[in-house]
């Protein structure tokens, strides 16, 4: 059984950094595709940033150049490394997994196919 543990969220200021990690477990294939979401209050869940096994990843714009995403397959832990925080970036951030990945590592499959964290709320004030 996939588990999935997210933490590092916290509060901070605008311009602050965090960085998150999704420590992943019960991993069976060598193919994944993983990733960060976030939800928050009174809106949809959207995709943050993606990564697969091959290293290739992907961001929303609204946080390209901001946020990093990175995996230590040592460690089996998934990272996301936000910078230049803005409040509208306050969530509940969710670390996602899904093993084997489809044939693309995509946002909507790895929302549709996933396994979920509990999530880590991220909280910026202005």
């Amino acid at each position: 059984q996939l588990q999935l543990v997210e933490s590092g969220g916290g509060s901070v200021q605008a311009g602050g950094s965090l960085r998150l990690s999704c420590a992943a477990s019960g991993f069976s294939h060598s193919s994944y595709c993983m990733g960060w979401f976030r939800q928050a209050p009174g809106k949809e869940r959207e995709g943050v940033a993606i990564i697969d096994d091959y290293g290739r990843s992907a961001y929303a714009d609204s946080v390209k150049g901001r946020f990093t995403i990175s995996q230590d397959n040592a460690k089996n832990t998934l990272y996301l490394q936000l910078n230049s925080l803005k409040p509208e970036d306050t969530a509940m951030y969710y670390c996602a997994a899904e093993t084997p990945r489809s044939w693309v590592c995509t946002f909507p499959s790895l929302s549709l196919k996933g396994y979920w964290g509990q999530g880590t709320q991220v909280t910026v004030s202005s």
